[in-house]
């Protein structure tokens, strides 16, 4: 089954305006894809929907164009991502076609709470002024939502019920998501997979081994609570943030380290351990969302550790282990980077399966 492309159908694709992280590079590399190598009318349609200029300086280079209006047509298709300020948008719409992508499975929750009253704007500003002084985060603004007693008490059913609902169709770029769809009794008919692929920077790149640092790279924005007490425990280990960089800053960095660890939420199949491996990093993670799904991180089980505190001794041998013996063990992520490459032309086999000229 796939989603009929007719002589005049144009596909909109709602994506944030100005904002460059994982979500927004994958919206624009969907629709430069539909319109280069499926050949369809693609456009991006950017929310808020006020802004001069709505395209971020990162995805100039798709060189997509976009609308202010989105033709309310039966012929038409739009898509959104899972977090709740887009899914709304399906509200203004009425005949046209609806599809719900779902990037990840914990924004869908955090995008609603964050929205509320509960916005955490104080530790965000907190955040930002830190960074200033010391690049890094004072506050995991995301643990803190997460944990909260707020967010453990509003009604999760009922957010699902209410917007989970409201398209014809379901992308998923994990296999995560994919089990969330299908634990909430979404048809797998009404399901079509559909991943992502690394910014041909990342892939393009060439790393030269010799040259790697007895580094550890990380990214404080997500799981930095646990991860600081890993930093805590090992001072003798040189732990690098990814904050406050540059695409090309982040290439340089992780071409230079040894380990990247990640022991955010993985709210959905994450960018930066699939970066820092095809940089020649190790990667070590924690087992919450995707990381859990062997088909989103595809690593040795020994390199997913639960980001408990008795786990952290264990966790600092691993590092140590890579760092020490790193040439025996950068081979066990061959796999994972072979995945990585041939990313680019799956998500294109993919796209073909799922949106059919007729």
């Amino acid at each position: 089954m796939s989603i009929e492309v007719l002589e005049h159908t144009k596909i909109f694709i709602a994506a944030p305006a100005n904002v460059a992280t994982g979500g927004p590079e994958l919206l624009h590399q969907l629709a430069y894809n539909l319109r280069n190598y499926l050949n369809i009318d693609a456009y991006i349609y950017y929310y808020p929907n006020n802004r001069i200029d709505p395209v971020h300086e990162n995805y100039k280079e798709y060189n997509v164009p976009y609308v202010r209006k989105i033709e309310d047509s039966k012929h038409n298709i739009l898509i959104v991502p899972e977090v709740v300020q887009a899914v709304k948008i399906l509200d203004n719409y009425f005949n046209i076609r609806k599809v719900i992508w779902f990037l990840s499975v914990d924004n869908l929750f955090l995008s609603y709470f964050l929205q509320s009253k509960f916005n955490l704007l104080v530790p965000r500003l907190f955040n930002k002024l830190w960074r200033i002084f010391k690049r890094e985060n004072l506050f995991d603004v995301i643990e803190l939502a997460l944990g909260s007693k707020h967010f453990k008490s509003f009604n999760q059913k009922e957010i699902v019920k209410t917007f989970l609902h409201k398209a014809q169709y379901y992308m998923v770029q994990s296999h995560y998501a994919m089990h969330f769809l299908v634990k909430n009794e979404i048809s797998k008919d009404r399901i079509y997979f559909l991943s992502d692929y690394l910014n041909e920077k990342f892939l393009k790149n060439k790393v030269d081994l010799s040259k790697k640092e007895d580094i550890v790279a990380y990214n404080p924005k997500k799981g930095f609570s646990f991860t600081k007490k890993i930093i805590s425990s090992a001072k003798d280990i040189k732990f690098v943030p990814l904050i406050d960089m540059s695409r090309e800053e982040v290439i340089e960095t992780l071409k230079k380290a040894k380990v990247y660890i990640d022991f955010g939420n993985h709210p959905g199949k994450d960018r930066l351990p699939r970066e820092a491996a095809i940089l020649g990093c190790c990667v070590i993670t924690g087992r919450r969302g995707s990381a859990a799904f062997f088909e989103d991180v595809p690593i040795p089980e020994e390199y997913k550790i639960e980001d408990k505190e008795e786990n952290i001794p264990k966790i600092i041998d691993k590092i140590k282990e890579c760092l020490e013996n790193f040439e025996a063990k950068y081979k066990d992520f061959e796999y994972y980077r072979q995945i990585i490459k041939y990313e680019p032309r799956k998500f294109l086999e993919d796209l073909k399966k799922i949106f059919v000229k007729m």
